[in-house]
Formats: C-alpha cells, structure tokens, sequence
C-alpha cells in the first residue's frame, strides 16, 4: 500500500481523534489545502482506510474506517523498509 507520508497518516490521526468530518474541516485542522485533502480522502478511501458516510451520499463527510484505525496504530511499521505493511494491516483486521 502506497501512502502520502506524513500527510494520510494526519488526515488518519485527526479523524481517529475527531470523529466523522469533512475536508474542510481537516484541512484547517492540518493548516493544508482543501483540494489536496479532497484529493487525499479520496485516495484512502479506494484503499478502504476512510469511508464516506451521509446521511447524504455526496455530503462529503468521511470517517476512518477500521483499516485506518489499524494503520494509525502500525505507523510506525509503514516507514520500516522491511515490512509488509498491507499484511500488516489485514493481521490487525483479522486478529480482531
């Protein structure tokens, strides 16, 4: 899995600790572009690290997902040369 570090890592952290929201709200809440943190939930969400919620389908809202839950909490792992961080992930998903 090809993550934007340390960017994805801080979308993932700010919606662990903020619960659902949208880019907006997280790019002011990062101090980064609107469009870039659009284009970056968008991104975690075709890796199923976010998902959109409504009520409204287009309403742009995104919570982490459990895989992203699981990624925040195996960062560290990410940045290891050596470790499969896709397997690392699914573990964590399935171990629970």
């Amino acid at each position: 899995m090809k993550l934007v570090y340390p960017t994805d890592f801080e979308i993932l952290g700010f919606l662990a600790e903020e619960g659902r929201n949208n880019a907006v709200n997280i790019a002011v809440g990062l101090d980064r572009d609107r469009s870039y943190i659009n284009t970056r939930l968008r991104t975690l969400a075709d890796k199923d690290l976010v998902e959109r919620v409504g009520p409204a389908e287009r309403s742009g809202l995104y919570e982490i997902s459990e895989r992203g839950e699981a990624a925040v909490e195996y960062e560290e792992a990410y940045r290891a040369e050596d470790v499969d961080f896709d397997a690392v992930i699914e573990d964590a998903v399935d171990g629970e």
